[in-house]
């Protein structure tokens, strides 16, 4: 740790109201150099709002924020102060122009990037900080934005942050920085953020992993209900206690493995895949009432897995199927892919499960208000009222929403693409025991995601490289030496110790 600590920020009585909802109350905060700061808290305790007042896209309602390299409290307080003061924040949304390339938009953020020859220089500034914090990225800075996948996305926005042009950086504010980002990539990331501190820096650091606030943050903030309950040394917490300082939501998982018999037992085959480009015969399977897990580094294949599954019916080649099988998608990257943004929360909810709600050809409104009134109980979605727009949801919440929207509809097959990116850890063990609760009444779930963590609750694992799989793992097998060792290998190495493909 950096050895002459200083405060660099005091928040002091900051509150902030959204009409009749307080979503922050008289918060006091002190930001120290040579630190990371870990915050923690559920989908809607105040973490998004501290972290906007902070880098000046929100003022707060009460309250003063100084800065000790300013003469006092800075009035009219905005984006343009913050940037000024050296705050650079990543927010859980992405914020970059995906029209735009990865050049272009690292000028947008730094606009001494100008003159004669500025692309240039943009091209040069970014790639070096992409090199720097992630080694081997593969990003080419002319490629537009919205070409990339969400993981390279949130990389060159990290790498942003971290580029220094004119001003100088004392803290960067990460929000949910790893969660589109499988394990190698984040602990690059994670490594680079203790570095920075280690020179002087700051850094607040917003996650649901706790391992990743404990193992990383220098002091732990805990937010609940839009107060700080507890502010300690990271070393004074374990996760048990940090769970229970959240509010005591959250269980503790036990770390076995699921273990099923179905594939023994004759069950019918649901999904039947084999990833282009797959030479050797492996299919990805999924049996009825079945947990199948993609792993392996991100952006190896798992979601265009998962969407060919979803185009072709569950099965393609010689099982290619006639008759449609009843699937839903719950995307990770839910600002593209999942919400309807001019849409209520109801509406949402209810999109996918229209056939259920209509009578006599038109929709019932009382059976679709009890439909979104009966998911929002169940999943804990954090809002006063379902009619509101979808956007006026945290992350988190939204995401819990095309949770709803997929478990309440009639599919037969769930398809999940990471999607407890940004999901706290109470609300993870309740979807995980409504996705138990769905397995034993016959529902399918195939489920790609970038925590180990979340591979114990499936029975297979199929670990892709390179657009195809090269291993089939199950039971004790699953463990993260084996899922990173099949991730890396040698494809020819890889193919030959792979299970055979399932009769």
């Amino acid at each position: 740790m950096f050895e002459s600590q200083e405060r660099l920020i005091t928040m002091d009585g900051v509150c902030k109201t959204f009409g009749a909802v307080q979503a922050l109350g008289s918060i006091d905060l002190e930001i120290l150099t040579g630190q990371v700061l870990g915050i923690v808290g559920h989908n809607g305790a105040g973490k998004s709002t501290l972290i906007s007042i902070l880098a000046g896209t929100q003022r707060p309602s009460q309250g003063n924020l100084k800065f000790e390299t300013a003469a006092s409290v800075l009035p009219g307080y905005g984006v343009n102060q913050a940037q000024a003061n050296g705050i650079r924040c990543v927010f859980q949304e992405l914020s970059l122009c995906p029209n735009l390339t990865v050049a272009e938009n690292a000028r947008i953020l730094h606009p001494a990037i100008k003159g004669v020859g500025w692309k240039a220089r943009a091209r040069a500034l970014i790639s070096n900080k992409l090199q720097e914090i992630f080694p081997g990225h593969g990003i080419d800075p002319d490629a537009l934005v919205g070409d990339l996948s969400i993981a390279k996305r949130q990389m060159v926005e990290i790498a942003r942050a971290f580029t220094k042009v004119d001003s100088p950086i004392r803290l960067v504010i990460l929000d949910e920085p790893t969660s589109s980002l499988d394990a190698v990539i984040a602990r690059q990331l994670l490594e680079h953020v203790r570095n920075f501190v280690d020179q002087g820096g700051a850094c607040i650091l917003i996650s649901h992993l706790l391992e990743e606030i404990l193992q990383t943050s220098h002091r732990v903030v805990v937010m609940r209900d839009g107060g700080i309950v507890e502010d300690r040394e990271a070393s004074a917490f374990t996760r048990t206690n940090l769970v229970e300082a959240m509010g005591s939501v959250a269980k503790e998982q036990d770390g076995t493995q699921r273990t099923s018999d179905i594939r023994q037992s004759g069950e019918q085959v649901l999904v039947s895949l084999q990833p282009k480009g797959q030479s050797d015969g492996h299919r990805l399977l999924a049996y009825r009432g079945e947990i199948v897990g993609l792993a392996g580094l991100g952006g190896h294949g798992q979601t265009d897995a998962l969407l060919d599954v979803y185009r072709n019916k569950g099965c393609t080649g010689p099982a290619l199927r006639e008759e449609s099988v009843p699937m839903a998608l719950v995307p990770g990257d839910r600002q593209v892919d999942g919400v309807f943004p001019l849409w209520s929360i109801a509406m949402n909810i209810v999109i996918g499960s229209m056939r259920q709600l209509t009578r006599g050809g038109l929709i019932d409104p009382k059976a679709e208000a009890q439909l979104a009134a009966d998911w929002k109980r169940k999943i804990a979605i954090r809002t006063p009222d379902v009619n509101n727009n979808i956007l006026s949801l945290s992350g988190g919440n939204q995401q819990k929403a095309l949770f709803a929207r997929a478990l309440a509809s009639n599919a037969e097959i769930i398809l999940m693409d990471d999607p407890m990116r940004g999901v706290d850890i109470g609300t993870k063990q309740e979807v995980y025991e409504m996705i138990r609760e769905e397995v034993g009444l016959g529902r399918t779930f195939v489920w790609y995601t970038t925590e180990m963590d979340e591979l114990a609750h499936c029975d297979h694992i199929y670990v892709f490289r390179n657009g195809t799989i090269v291993a089939d793992l199950a039971g004790a097998e699953v463990t993260e030496q084996k899922v990173l060792h099949a991730s890396f290998e040698d494809q020819s190495k890889s193919h030959s110790s792979a299970k055979a493909p399932a009769s």
